[in-house]
């Protein structure tokens, strides 16, 4: 009897076919709920999926540090794993790289889960399935856009591989790297097929909408030089564009709203990452921005930890302006004559007066200094809110930095620092849209078109209403901010565009990338402006920037992950030039 149950038994295939545990089927998650379930599953992957601070969306590390907005802060022990990243000494067994690569490629595998899945549903309409379609194909061509500008946005650069829904399991690990024009044109064809595909509203906070896929397709076209497509495309943004709930598209008319929890999914949001609090993982607050406040800053200041990320007096020296309230754009901000006056070396028990000369309001927007008021806590207090004055300098980052009416509503305070803050990260903000836009204009030979787009956003900016204040209602410094009349030449009207877009957009993961494309079409000198940063820096920051230099042909891209080389083979998987 025993034997015949044996042999009974063990004929029954479906003896041994055993689900794996915690995972499901596609006949599972096959329907439109599934579906919709491992859609939301990708848009997480927006803010990076293994709590590295590399895979944050603000790029804070390898767009603000490496562009020159910045320095990694605290002291040279801290997270020490970036030190040689911003001295342009990247090694390709960076691990912090390589989780990035992990990361993009998480979220590139889940936009293909959901095509594969559509193709399966029986529950779906079909305008369901190209809203579905569309909004998965946008954030893997965001993916892409993503790891392209790091891996493969130089001249040279080897790019990496292309994995879509097509391609079968086993054949993942043999797909060639794409470079140049072969991955644009497969980045550019998942944001025409969402823009074609998605409604312009959507009623959900935070999804991707036919506006948001136009406006990352004229991105994609002024990353490659193609001016024409691209003002083309920025025209209709900014005539006709709306949010998801429906708002049109404009400017602020207050700046520090663009990074106020309190305002979240607001008007200047194209495209944005959407973030909560106490949700029971703080790795749906910013958690990629958790160390980025000024250091020991007990009750009186957000945060508490840990001195990342501070600004660099590059940036903070930018801010000048001249007697017309215009930027230096000779390059002579860094002049010891015009340099913003900072308490480096200056013990906060010992007294200090503010700059008073003129500045660029949007300084103190941007950068948390010394005696100024920051944000509703307390005036900057200097060198006691600074880890090490002599390794990463005297200023405090300030954007995406909670207020103290928030804390415990708009950050989770449910881990070890009380800096989970919960303001959405803006990919693309409505002005960064409208300075695109210049560019094209400028390249194209429309100066006045190009002016008139770049004092749209200096106006915004000379709203004195919006100013940091005092507690006494006065300007916290001398704020005195002007348009342009005039561009001589072309030449001219791009020195204001690189400005514009280093003040507006400073701190927010775009410069380094803005460099480097401008190197590729306009012939700019990036590894002269990046060796003059260097070595101004290294005046004060002697042992962060010290012997520094960025070496053209090689740290205009990343290193490939070794890691990722040593999985596919370097038959595959080719590194970059110079690593």
């Amino acid at each position: 009897m025993l034997a015949i149950m044996l042999v009974t038994i063990s004929c029954k295939d479906e003896f041994l076919e055993v689900l794996p545990t915690g995972s499901l089927s596609n006949a599972q998650v096959a329907t439109k709920a599934g579906i919709e379930g491992i859609l939301i599953g990708a848009y997480a992957a927006l803010n990076g999926e293994f709590g590295n601070r590399f895979e944050g969306p603000n790029h804070w590390i390898t767009g603000t540090i490496c562009g020159g907005e910045a320095n990694k802060g605290t002291d040279p022990g801290d997270y020490s794993s970036i030190n040689p990243v911003q001295r342009y000494e990247t090694d390709p067994t960076q691990g912090d790289l390589n989780a990035f690569w992990q990361g993009r490629f998480e979220g590139i595998s889940r936009c293909n889960n959901v095509l594969r899945l559509l193709n399966e549903a029986t529950d779906v309409s079909g305008g369901d399935a190209a809203r579905i379609a569309g909004e998965a194909r946008l954030l893997r061509g965001h993916f892409y856009f993503d790891l392209h500008k790091h891996y493969g946005l130089a001249n040279g650069s080897m790019g990496v591989p292309y994995i879509d829904e097509t391609v079968e399991a086993t054949e993942i690990a043999v797909q060639p790297q794409l470079q140049g024009s072969a991955m644009w044109a497969k980045i550019d064809a998942d944001f025409e097929f969402a823009a074609a595909n998605l409604p312009e509203t959507l009623g959900d906070a935070g999804r991707v909408n036919k506006w948001a896929a136009r406006a990352y397709l004229g991105k994609s076209k002024l990353y490659q030089g193609d001016y024409t497509a691209a003002k083309s495309i920025f025209d209709d943004v900014i005539a006709n564009g709306v949010t998801t709930n429906g708002l049109k598209y404009a400017l602020l008319d207050d700046y520090k709203q663009i990074y106020n929890a309190e305002n979240d999914n607001h008007a200047e949001a194209v495209m944005d990452v959407e973030s909560a609090n106490n949700s029971g993982s703080t790795a749906n607050a910013n958690y990629f921005d958790d160390l980025n406040y000024p250091y020991n800053t007990g009750p009186d200041g957000p945060g508490n930890c840990c001195g990342f990320n501070q600004p660099s007096f590059e940036l903070a020296n930018s801010f000048r302006t001249d007697a017309n309230g215009l930027p230096l754009l000779d390059g002579s901000y860094n002049d010891a004559a015009n340099a913003v006056k900072h308490d480096y070396g200056v013990e906060a028990s010992d007294p200090f007066t503010p700059d008073e000369g003129n500045l660029d309001p949007r300084i103190d927007h941007s950068i948390g200094r010394r005696g100024i008021p920051y944000l509703d806590w307390i005036a900057h207090p200097g060198k006691a809110w600074i880890r090490n004055q002599p390794y990463a300098g005297p200023y405090s980052p300030k954007k995406y930095i909670y207020y103290k009416s928030q804390e415990n509503s708009f950050t989770d305070g449910s881990s070890w620092t009380r800096g989970y803050a919960t303001m959405n990260y803006t990919i693309i903000r409505f002005a960064d849209v409208i300075l695109m836009a210049a560019e094209a204009e400028i390249e194209l030979g429309n100066l006045d078109k190009g002016m008139e787009y770049i004092n749209m956003v200096r106006s915004r900016a000379a709203n004195s209403d919006t100013w940091v204040k005092n507690d006494d209602g006065s300007n916290a410094a001398n704020y005195v901010i002007g348009e342009y009349t005039s561009f001589a030449d072309k030449t001219e009207a791009m020195a204001a565009l690189r400005m514009e877009r280093k003040l507006e957009l400073s701190g927010e993961g775009h410069r380094f990338f803005d460099l480097v494309r401008w190197s590729n079409n306009d012939g700019f000198d990036i590894a002269g402006y990046l060796n003059t940063y260097l070595q101004n820096e290294a005046q004060y920051l002697v042992t962060m920037f010290g012997g520094a230099t960025f070496k053209s042909g090689k740290n205009e891209s990343y290193p490939i992950p070794q890691t990722q080389i040593d999985i596919q083979g370097s038959d595959i998987l080719k590194q970059n030039p110079g690593y």
